[in-house]
């Protein structure tokens, strides 16, 4: 199964909310996080691009509904933290939009969100991932033997859109045939199409309601039985001593499917064009195995792929400004991985970094669950990939088309390599 690139959104003229009172003039900046000025060059380059020496800690912008925007790794992550004054009523944008969006428990704040995260934490744990790791490793080799002996693929359409698809259709018991219509639902909810708020929120609602009419009869299905996939284990857990009910159950399993059908597999091609562009760390890498499993985490303070928000739950005064209940703060955790007084000399893959600090599976209470499956997926891939393709590079005149949004995404990734490695 392959997913077909998504189309480039042509300049368009994109509504815009007006100031409100308390936002002072001076804080007001033109970023549309999802029409970055300056993709063309690359995701991570156009966030970047904004984060320079003067900006204030938050900015507010009037696309995407009006929001405020997080500009530095310390203020992404205290925001991250701190539920009690930064909820999670609505975590995407624009906010018509997430106030659609019915997944669970990502839209809870703590405590009522405690018994969900340790449901999906007994289907994601790091020893309940050990114990799939063969049949991981396998659909990796399937994969990358399948192109080898050509000395060429497209990264992103031959392994990075079905190697994480695949994996996570596997532990979830759901047909492979069903894939790639899921991956469209997810990119409906995570890069939602419109050119105002309420065309975005309505095809984010079209993408929710499609996932939860997918999860809905399998629920039904497997409730009750002892099967020992992501789905059953999840559904046949309790809460607070009781049985999930099934509105929960619906949100519980789609974001499940959301989160597993659209997150790595944008990851790895970010991931797999530097290591094309930079042989000589691949070679690093590929001689030295205990460094290439530390190596993961590196990676994914390099190359964030989301940007999801908090709701400010109530008036306060924050970093000296008035912030509303409401107001919505964007957390782009690129801002995060790449912040130099976080990480000095960011844009490197520095094997020898300690103390690396990043928030790319978000942080505090709703810090990502899957982030365990997710390292084993980048420590397999590279793995396998090195002991059959040991040296590549990006094909000559290659151009990655970049899209950004709640969750980023590169297509066009041609890699070649000599047929006889």
């Amino acid at each position: 199964m392959a997913t077909t690139p998504e189309e480039v959104r042509a300049p368009i003229e994109r509504s815009r909310a007006p100031r409100p009172d308390h936002v002072p003039q001076d804080r007001v900046r033109e970023i549309d996080m999802y029409a970055l000025d300056g993709i063309e060059e690359g995701y991570h380059e156009a966030w970047k691009r904004i984060q320079t020496d003067d900006i204030p800690d938050l900015v507010w912008t009037p696309f995407t509904g009006g929001h405020w925007i997080a500009t530095n790794g310390d203020t992404v992550r205290e925001i991250y933290s701190d539920p009690s004054r930064f909820s999670s009523e609505v975590i995407f944008l624009p906010k018509e939009a997430g106030e659609k969006y019915d997944m669970v428990p990502t839209r809870m704040d703590p405590p009522e969100h405690t018994p969900y995260r340790k449901t999906l934490d007994k289907g994601l744990n790091l020893g309940r991932m050990r114990t799939v790791e063969t049949k991981v490793r396998e659909v990796a080799i399937d994969l990358i033997e399948g192109f080898a002996d050509a000395g060429r693929c497209d990264f992103s359409s031959d392994y990075a859109n079905v190697f994480p698809v695949r994996v996570f259709m596997a532990l979830a018991d759901l047909p492979m045939e069903d894939a790639a219509m899921l991956g469209r639902l997810a990119k409906m909810m995570t890069r939602p199409e419109g050119n105002t708020p309420e065309e975005m929120a309505a095809m984010l609602e079209a993408g929710n309601r499609g996932l939860f009419d997918y999860v809905d009869p399998i629920i039904h299905a497997r409730r009750g039985g002892d099967g020992d996939d992501l789905i059953s284990v999840m559904i046949n857990a309790e809460i607070n001593g009781e049985q999930i009910t099934h509105e929960k159950a619906l949100g519980l399993i789609a974001l499940l499917l959301l989160a597993g059908l659209d997150t790595v597999v944008n990851f790895l091609s970010f991931m797999m064009i530097y290591l094309a562009r930079n042989p000589a760390l691949v070679a690093e890498l590929r001689e030295d195995n205990v460094k290439l499993m530390r190596s993961a985490e590196e990676m994914f303070r390099r190359f964030p792929v989301v940007s999801e928000a908090r709701m400010v739950a109530k008036d306060q005064e924050y970093r000296g400004l008035q912030l509303k209940r409401g107001d919505m703060i964007l957390l782009p955790t690129v801002l995060h991985g790449l912040d130099e007084t976080q990480n000095p000399d960011p844009w490197q893959v520095n094997l020898e970094r300690r103390g690396i600090s990043h928030t790319t599976f978000g942080w505090g209470p709703h810090r990502c669950a899957g982030m365990h499956l997710a390292r084993m997926e980048v420590i397999v891939t590279l793995e396998e990939w090195f002991k059959r393709i040991p040296e590549f590079r990006l094909a000559d005149g290659a151009t990655p088309v970049y899209h950004s949004g709640i969750v980023a995404a590169v297509d066009d990734v041609p890699l070649v390599w000599s047929s006889k490695n």
